[in-house]
């Protein structure tokens, strides 16, 4: 929270700089006209556009408070100068009716037009504003009212000058007292993130790891909904890093998204990049995270967006809330563990355990080893806001003896449920309900490994603890932990999710679909005369394996490069369709080996999508919990075995299907999604399970502007990285 008091700082005095200068343009005003006889309204118009202009460029260009912003199009100009136009005359009436009105009765017209613009604004629109907003125009009004009533006859010229300035100030000072209060929880969140190295001690052994500002996990960042974050991020490591804001839409500001090569060049050792973005319309639990190469592992932390101020959750409100962070956790240094990977062949090393807020549980041995701990207080409920960071594994969380209430995943309401076990896949997120129900008690708290099929992977079991606070002995109830193959549990837990299609938060699903696309997903072979065995482990959609470009996909396409970084042919269906989920004996040989390409699939503004993602048994079949950046989307069907076309649809959920931006395809089975693309840039699709992201199984969608110049991307931000 020291990043946000930083940024409620500035805004403090920005706001309070602002107010300053607006008494000083009123009392100069009323100083000329009523002192010198100043008779060139039209003059003094022109005085106030030219100051305006040269600090909005101070602002923009040198403070960099904004992002500059471009006129990209006749229409955009011609709108741009007829609210010019308008304004100037506004302003030059303004200054005109000086001459002939008291500046109290003036600033009282003036004053209330934020008041009657709130009224029109509902009325067009039927959007109501949070409660604050209209009681921060109350002071103005009040404050006007009063000084507009007093008679003026029985003052001298000084006499109105000093009660002009009396109650400026005093409605000033109200306006700014009340406004910050709102500001103070709203606008601009700040935070600066160092890129540093850390030595951590876990499993008996301690190497140093990247982290952001010394932290494992990282540091939380707190919004509001609609909240404009601005996140410095200062690389002072020997590696090149970029962040990713997992599930932020980034409407129209792809190019603080953050995957490497897709939307950005990585920030280099010693370089500095500013991620600038809006939570346009979101609220709930995300989180945060490297994405290049391997670093997640360490660089990863929650995102709590609350609501705006004044709007209730759609549930009860809890006591509090609560973090909890899944993770993963290697001895060895991970990129050293990919590096050994890609240089072999064979697949990377396994994590040596998992691990709640960075802590593994007590470990038999390890004298500094511990738990995470909840401290709960009888008859009160919280608010777990719970994240798998975890790198490669899906992974189950249960409380012993607690059941707990879902309202919430990915960073969107659901229809409350109730469940014994979460399930969550790399990069997804939960919001549940925990009732503490039990007189005394310390209960075991669990995250375990899911793996239906025969992939290896880490099957340790990370442990914390729920501790109520009346609570004398050390004694622990203890958990039955779920199969590692406990497939109805995770499947239970998917078919249980719902959007919550209230009034206020609609399930609006695409009913029309204008791209309806198939992408069988899966691992496979490719030869490789440096590697062990000859060929090396891949992974592909539609049997391309994507390559990493060396130039950032955004880039190459807002400036017209493309030519030798990408091509816009990605296949939407399968070029030789298979027995998907047949088994190795149904498998072309052809379909063993893939392609190499760096290619993206190109979308119209404001098109709708469907994706059937058919999960293959090409090597071996396995779940896939797969990510989309840019949008979030309706999980609208799912099942086992291969795709019927022509059966399948006909019981797609179009009225409630669970909204997200990462949903688990299930093993050999599918899921099909569909979304509106109304976010121009390009877009990552691919598997959250950092080692098939590392073999190729990836995507980019191009987004192509709109017609309206809110539907353009705009131009880089100046520090953008080179590569």
């Amino acid at each position: 929270m020291k990043m946000a008091a930083n940024g409620r700082f500035f805004t403090i005095g920005l706001v309070a700089s602002w107010y300053s200068s607006n008494i000083g343009v009123l009392l100069l005003n009323k100083y000329l006209l009523s002192n010198y006889g100043f008779k060139y309204p039209i003059f003094l118009t022109m005085c106030h556009m030219t100051a305006c202009s040269l600090l909005s460029y101070v602002a923009i260009a040198w403070m960099k408070m904004v992002p500059m912003q471009t006129v990209r199009s006749r229409v955009q100009f011609l709108k741009i100068a007829a609210l010019s136009l308008v304004f100037c005359v506004s302003v030059v009436f303004g200054n005109i009716s000086l001459r002939f009105l008291p500046v109290s009765f003036n600033q009282a017209i003036g004053a209330t037009t934020p008041f009657f613009t709130a009224v029109f604004a509902y009325l067009i629109t039927l959007k109501r504003e949070a409660w604050l907003t209209y009681v921060t125009l109350v002071p103005v009004v009040t404050g006007v009212v009063i000084a507009s009533g007093i008679r003026r006859h029985n003052f001298s010229s000084k006499q109105r000058l000093m009660r002009e300035m009396t109650f400026s100030c005093a409605r000033n000072f109200l306006l700014v007292f009340l406004s910050l209060l709102y500001l103070a929880e709203a606008n601009i969140r700040h935070y600066k993130f160092n890129v540093v190295m850390k030595n951590m001690t876990k499993l008996c052994s301690t190497k140093p790891i990247v982290t952001i500002n010394g932290k494992f996990p990282g540091p939380t960042l707190y919004a509001r909904e609609d909240d404009n974050v601005i996140v410095n991020l200062t690389n002072n490591v020997s590696y090149n890093v970029t962040i990713h804001w997992h599930g932020v839409k980034q409407l129209r500001t792809g190019w603080s998204d953050g995957p490497a090569y897709i939307t950005q060049c990585p920030v280099q050792p010693g370089g500095t990049f500013v991620y600038n973005f809006t939570l346009t319309g979101q609220r709930g639990t995300l989180l945060w995270h490297a994405h290049i190469s391997w670093l997640r592992a360490t660089v990863h932390g929650a995102i709590v967006i609350l609501p705006k101020r004044g709007v209730p959750y759609p549930f009860p409100r809890p006591h509090t809330d609560k973090i909890i962070v899944f993770g993963e956790w290697w001895k060895s240094d991970v990129e050293d563990v990919i590096k050994q990977s890609t240089q072999s062949g064979l697949p990377p090393n396994l994590s040596d355990a998992h691990t709640i807020n960075g802590l593994t549980g007590p470990i038999t041995g390890c004298n500094n080893s511990h738990g995470y701990t909840i401290h709960v207080e009888t008859g009160k409920s919280y608010l777990l806001r719970i994240i798998n960071a975890a790198v490669n594994d899906e992974l189950f969380f249960k409380i012993a003896q607690h059941n707990l209430t879902v309202v919430e995943v990915d960073a969107s309401y659901t229809k409350p449920f109730n469940t014994e076990t979460l399930f969550l896949g790399p990069g997804q997120t939960a919001n549940a309900i925990l009732t503490a129900n039990h007189p005394t008690g310390n209960f075991l708290m669990t995250i375990s490994p899911f793996m239906d099929t025969v992939v290896p992977v880490n099957n340790a079991t990370a442990t914390a603890f729920l501790r109520y606070k009346t609570t004398t002995t050390q004694s622990l109830t203890l958990s039955k932990i779920p199969p590692i193959n406990a497939t109805s549990i995770a499947q239970n837990f998917s078919d249980a999710l719902r959007s919550l299609n209230s009034r206020d938060y609609p399930t609006n699903v695409p009913l029309k679909v204008d791209h309806s696309l198939f992408f069988a997903i899966g691992v496979g072979v490719n030869p490789c005369a440096t590697c062990i065995n000859g060929t090396k482990n891949i992974a592909d959609i539609n049997n391309v394996t994507f390559v990493m470009p060396t130039m950032a996909l955004l880039q190459a396409h807002y400036f017209n490069k493309s030519k030798g970084v990408f091509t816009d042919d990605f296949p939407g269906r399968p070029l030789t369709p298979f027995d998907y989920t047949g088994g190795n004996k149904s498998i072309p040989l052809s379909n063993l080996q893939t392609k190499n390409g760096t290619q993206v699939y190109r979308l119209e503004f404001n098109a709708t999508v469907q994706i059937v993602i058919q999960g293959t048994s090409v090597i071996a079949p396995e779940s896939h919990p797969t990510h989309l950046h840019g949008s979030n989307f309706f999980v609208v069907g799912k099942g086992l075995g291969n795709f019927d076309p022509l059966m399948d649809p006909k019981k797609f959920n179009l009225v409630d299907p669970v909204e997200r931006n990462t949903v688990s395809v299930p093993t050999a089975g599918w899921t099909a999604i569909r979304f509106i693309a109304d976010n121009p840039g390009v877009w990552f699709f691919h598997c959250h399970l950092e080692v098939h992201t590392s073999w190729g199984l990836k995507m980019a969608f191009l987004v192509e502007d709109g017609k309206g110049s809110n539907e353009k991307l705009p131009p880089p931000p100046s520090d953008l990285p080179k590569c």
